[in-house]
């Protein structure tokens, strides 16, 4: 008999090893031999032009002029932003600049005040 444990999603009972993880045909949920103290969620980081590490509430400055989408305004270059919010997403910061107002902007366009 095996001595595999069983599936902690659904249950069942028909679980096989691959390598480092343990697999469940049913369901195809995959979990670490280790056990989930093993797992650790791998955090996202975000960084700026310059690979200094961003984070909420900071504040950065516009490193090149961005056209606004629909509009004629533009965001030009050395504008600061303040007290940023990190989203996921291909625009991955999302702020309120003054005289514009709430934006999305990519992190690869700014750096960190």
């Amino acid at each position: 008999m095996s001595a595999l444990p069983n599936c902690p999603q659904c249950n069942s009972a028909f679980t096989y090893e691959d390598g480092p993880l343990y697999i469940c045909p049913e369901c195809a949920h995959e979990w670490s031999k280790e056990g989930p103290a093993a797992v650790q969620e791998e955090q996202k980081v975000w960084r700026d032009a310059n690979g200094n590490e961003l984070k909420d509430g900071d504040s950065v400055t516009v490193i090149k002029d961005l056209k606004i989408k629909g509009s004629s305004s533009v965001v030009k270059v050395g504008t600061k932003v303040k007290n940023i919010r990190l989203i996921d997403g291909d625009h991955d910061i999302d702020c309120k600049i003054d005289g514009i107002g709430a934006m999305q902007l990519k992190s690869e366009f700014v750096k960190k005040a």
